[in-house]
């Protein structure tokens, strides 16, 4: 089997999508770290009680490295109408994170520090429980340790076949 073929056959399970934010330690005391965003459509729930969830991030890639060394992380998950932030998360060879946040509504998670997208279906904040290297993906499980839905009446944005999409 091939590569592409690979990704052609999983292409075809629709996916959610959510947007991992994290922030990076500061330089120094009185500093505050820069935003770090990336979008993903890998993400699971994992556990009830414990409340746990999944994440898989590209080995070696900016959230990997950061999740590494920074256990605190957020979750986004984005409504249909917040396809744009989903593209700009997830494009590739981007220039500065801190420029991507810099027009976007979020507050601040209160455990974390980290942005919790403002419109989003839900939101949770997670510290990292267990990471697992699976190939060429890190696997991050992470404890919730907050959540709230701040639109859970919207619709959702679905990943399918390649495209973001909207469910009919």
């Amino acid at each position: 089997m091939s590569n592409d073929e690979f990704r052609a056959a999983l292409s075809r399970l629709a996916a959610g999508v959510v947007l991992i934010t994290a922030q990076e330690p500061p330089l120094d005391e009185h500093g505050r770290g820069e935003d770090v965003g990336m979008t993903a459509t890998s993400f699971v729930s994992v556990s009830l009680d414990p409340p746990l969830v999944m994440v898989s991030l590209r080995n070696d890639s900016r959230m990997d490295d950061l999740l590494a060394e920074q256990p605190l992380w957020s979750v986004s998950v984005l409504a249909e109408s917040q396809r744009q932030i989903a593209g700009r998360f997830a494009m590739k060879g981007r220039i500065s994170d801190r420029l991507l946040f810099e027009d976007l509504p979020f507050i601040r998670g209160g455990i974390t520090g980290a942005p919790l997208i403002s419109g989003a279906l839900a939101i949770l904040e997670c510290r990292t429980e267990q990471s697992v290297v699976a190939g060429d993906h890190t696997l991050v499980i992470g404890r919730v340790l907050t959540a709230s839905l701040p639109n859970a009446d919207a619709e959702p944005l679905a990943y399918f076949k390649g495209r973001y999409r909207k469910l009919a």
